[in-house]
Parts: C-alpha cells; structure tokens; sequence
C-alpha cells in the first residue's frame, strides 16, 4: 500500500466509518470505495459552496436589487432555480440510464454551471433595470438546468460507489466543511464597502468552484453498471410515471416530499420580515451568508449521521420542526413583533431544518432502490418536485402581495400534513 493510500484509507476511517465492509456494492466497488469517498466529499464541499455563494435565495437577488430590476423579476428566482433543476430529470433520466457508467454527468454538469455562473456575472455587470433582471432570470433557467444534470447523476453515482451506511454521513460531512468556508467567505465580504461588487466576487469564486468540483468528479473510480434499452426518452419518462400506481411506498415518498418543500420556498419571506424590522446595514448580504455557513457547518454532520440510522424518523422529526417554525413566523407576524431578531433567529433555525430535510429526503431515496431503479426514482420524484416547486412557488409569491401571514400558515399546513404522512413510510434505513 503506497503511502497516499494509507492516507486516504486514514481519511476514510476519520471522517467516514472505521468499517470498510460492504453491504451492497461488488468487489470492485468495494477497493475503490476509500478513495471514492475522499473524492466525493472534495467534490460535494466545492458544489455546495458553490451553490451557497451563487445562492437564488440570497446571492441573487441581492445581484437584482443592484442592478435595478424589477421586484416581480426577483420572486422568480427561488421557483425557478428550484423546480428548473428538477422538472427535466424524467427526461435527463432515460438518456443517463442507457450509460454503463455516469460520473461523466457530474463533470458536465458541473463545468455548465460554472459557464452559467460566468454569464451571470457578466450581466451583472454589463446590465441594468429590466434588461438585467430579464438575463438573469433566463440565465438562472440555464443554471438550472446544469443543476438537473449533476442531481441525477450524483445521487446515481454515488449509489454505486458508497455503501447504504455512509451515505447521509459522507453529504453531512461535505455540508459542514463547506458551511465552514463559507462563513470565512461571508467574513471576508465584510471587509468591502460595495456589496454589488462583492456579489460579482462570489459568482467568480462560485464558478472557480464548480469547475474543480467537475475535476475532483472526473477522478472518482466508476465500474460499469446495468444500462436501459433504447427507448425514446419520452417513452422511458411515461412509463416510468408508472412508477406511482405500481409502487405505493414510492407515491407515499413523493407526497411526503412534496409537502415538505416549504422548507425552502419560506426562508425568502423571514428574510423579507427582517428587513422590514429593520436598516440594511443590519441585514446584510454578508451577514445572511455567514448564517447559512454556521447552520451547515453545526447541523451537517449530525443530521447525515441521523440519516443514515432512520432517515424516515428524520423527514418526519424535520417536518415537525418546519411546522413549529412557520407557525411561530405567522405569529409574529400577527403580533406584529417589531424586533428583528426574532426573524434572523427563525431564518437560522429554519436553515438548520432545511438541511435535516435535505439529508433526509436525499439519503431515503438513494437506499429506496438500486441500479435502474434508483435512476427511475430520482428522476421521477424530482421531476414531479419540480412542478409542485413552480405551482406551489407562483402561487405563495402572488399571496404574499396581500398577506405573508397567510403563506407561512399554508406553509406550516403542508408540514403537518407532511409530519403525519411520514409515518406511513416503509423505513429502508440499514439495520445494525
């Protein structure tokens, strides 16, 4: 064993597990998975670092109101980088299956969303009023869809690379090391006296990031695998939709799933709240950032270990949580709490939640299925998440306009709802 292995092989039993048994991969897999491990967490901590500092909750409107685009062009941006990065995987889905290997997917859509990125950036600066907000708004559509890629691919990859026990462990792991440089990022942004011109910075370290991501993704030891036919993807996607009359435990998922997705969509109307509480100088774009740095950093890797013993047990703890939050939101909102703080420390929570629920649901689909199957259910689910996103996000944005305190109560409903049907879900967590 060289000497880089052994270290790798330290690295694995540090941050990873101390067991290199393998429950559900061959044996080749099974050698590489050391390795493997090491890469992907290199690769998901440049992606989610990425993701935060070209965040479409934070990053880009801020980019928005700079330019002077019009405030309807800005409520866009949260549905539509959500939904933009789901709705096209039934299709993306079909063409990724007929591939005997397809870590070439995470590459391609790594190095697009930094080409997507770029352009951002370049609209920034070259652009202003409503022709900014119109580029932007169609670029964050392509960023988006680079996203799409790179989702089903990694949960797919991932799949057959790293074993049932390590997964949540190994996204929780990268979620708090990229929490943590980005609470340096967001630290650094204090420094500058032009908060347009620190948005332009991030986009640039944003897309420094995903390209590496693309180059850590490139070196991962991928073995061929079971590939589809060669059925038209539109064919692939109508029978896949199938899915959901044959496979009640799936359709309970995608339902649970579906009404958990304000914890997302709600985070844009505390920051909203703050602000109006209170000047810019205290609500600031640094400031925002730091917040989302700490809660992945502190939340992370708790909740990928959590989700890897019960991630059924998370989603429905995590949905508890999301309704808590919405309500007390409503509440102070009906109350007319005048302080700021309450919002920024609800924004905080709700951040931590966001990343329970995200490992949760992440690491439940990827050990629902193998192979094929687990291809058909990401792309499914996610594509059927992305039109809920759209509907669920136009319609909460043209209610805000009359009452916020109404949206937070639809949001604290769909998490109840989403706390009791969790509960029907059979529970696919690896049993000791």
């Amino acid at each position: 064993m060289t000497h880089f292995s052994k270290w790798v092989e330290r690295f694995h039993n540090r941050i990873g597990s101390n067991s290199s048994k393998c429950n559900e991969l061959d044996d080749n897999a099974c050698q590489a998975q050391n390795g493997n491990y090491l890469l992907f967490v290199v690769s998901l901590v440049l992606s989610k670092i990425a993701d935060s500092l070209a965040s479409a909750k934070v990053v880009l409107p801020w980019l928005m109101a700079t330019t002077g685009a019009p405030i309807f062009l800005t409520s866009l941006l949260v549905p539509i980088r959500e939904s933009g990065a789901m709705l096209p995987q039934i299709v993306l889905g079909a063409h990724i299956r007929r591939q005997a290997t397809r870590k070439q997917y995470l590459v391609y859509g790594a190095v697009l969303q930094a080409i997507a990125v770029l352009a951002l950036l370049f609209a920034a600066i070259s652009l202003s009023g409503t022709v900014a907000g119109i580029a932007i708004v169609v670029l964050t559509i392509l960023f988006s869809l680079a996203r799409a890629i790179s989702s089903i691919a990694n949960k797919d990859v991932m799949g057959k690379t790293i074993d049932k026990s390590k997964r949540g462990k190994l996204s929780g792991t990268a979620a708090s090391i990229a929490g943590a440089i980005t609470i340096v990022f967001g630290g650094a942004l204090y420094l500058r006296s032009s908060e347009q011109g620190g948005a332009i910075i991030l986009l640039a370290l944003a897309a420094v990031c995903f390209l590496l991501s693309a180059f850590s993704c490139a070196l991962i030891k991928e073995y061929d695998g079971d590939k589809s036919d060669d059925k038209s993807a539109l064919e692939v996607a109508k029978n896949n939709l199938k899915l959901l009359k044959q496979d009640i435990g799936f359709a309970r998922f995608v339902w649970v799933r579906s009404l958990m997705i304000s914890s997302g969509l709600a985070a844009p109307y505390l920051v909203l709240m703050a602000e109006q509480q209170a000047s810019s100088s205290y609500v600031s774009l640094a400031s925002l950032i730091v917040l989302g740095g700490i809660a992945s950093l502190i939340s992370g890797r708790i909740w990928g270990k959590l989700a890897d013993k019960n991630s059924k047990g998370l989603m429905a703890f995590t949905a508890s949580l999301n309704t808590i939050i919405c309500l007390l939101s409503a509440l102070f909102i009906c109350f007319e709490v005048d302080s700021i703080y309450p919002y920024l420390a609800l924004f905080f929570v709700l951040l931590v939640v966001h990343e329970g629920v995200r490992q949760a649901r992440k690491t439940y689909l990827v050990d629902m299925a193998g192979g094929n199957k687990r291809t058909d259910y990401v792309s499914v689910s996610n594509s059927l998440i992305g039109v809920v996103l759209l509907l669920i996000g136009l319609l909460s944005g043209a209610l805000a306009q009359f009452s916020i305190f109404a949206v937070m109560l639809a949001f604290a409903l769909f998490s109840g709802i989403a706390f009791a049907l969790s509960f029907s879900l059979k529970n696919v967590s690896k049993k000791d």
